[in-house]
């Protein structure tokens, strides 16, 4: 089983949308028992809330079924619970790294290099941008999903 963590500043945004597109993607691919998918906050600001309203509005535009998820933030033990810690952007890898401490085997990425890109996915939070961050999600979990069966992690899809 693949464990991943999608991690973003609040969890009721980007990463709320993450973990709904991944769980989506890996769903319609027939292989979600082979994933673990949760999402998580650096900060304490949003605990207990749900997702942001905006982030249902866009899921639900693209037929996306939203996960139903409150804020939890993230913990020092999910270092060990989780094979992927993946943040939306540079701060929350700099505060995932404050949490956990160092990195030695190499679990925490930026969701956009799975889709080829350096850069930080924008919070619509202060944005108000769903549109955007809904495509930089969604490329950011394509790509993971390559990267998946390329580095053998998922066996091929099965033949139709």
């Amino acid at each position: 089983m693949i464990k991943v963590l999608f991690i973003c500043h609040g969890n009721i945004c980007r990463s709320t949308m993450a973990q709904s597109v991944m769980q989506y993607l890996v769903n319609r691919q027939g292989i979600s028992a082979a994933f673990q998918i949760d999402s998580a906050a650096t900060s304490r600001e949003e605990i207990g809330n749900p997702v942001h309203p905006g982030t249902v509005e866009k899921l639900q535009k693209e037929s996306i079924p939203v996960i139903p998820h409150r804020a939890v933030q993230m913990k020092a033990s999910d270092y060990e619970e989780y094979d992927y810690l993946i943040g939306m952007d540079s701060a929350n890898l700099r505060n995932m790294r404050r949490i956990v401490g160092d990195d030695p085997e190499k679990k925490m990425f930026l969701l956009l290099e799975f889709a080829g890109e350096k850069g930080d996915i924008a919070d619509p939070w202060y944005t108000g941008n769903f549109e955007d961050t809904y495509r930089d999600v969604r490329r950011g979990c394509e790509g993971l999903l390559v990267y998946f069966r390329l580095s053998k992690k998922l066996s091929a899809p099965p033949a139709r």
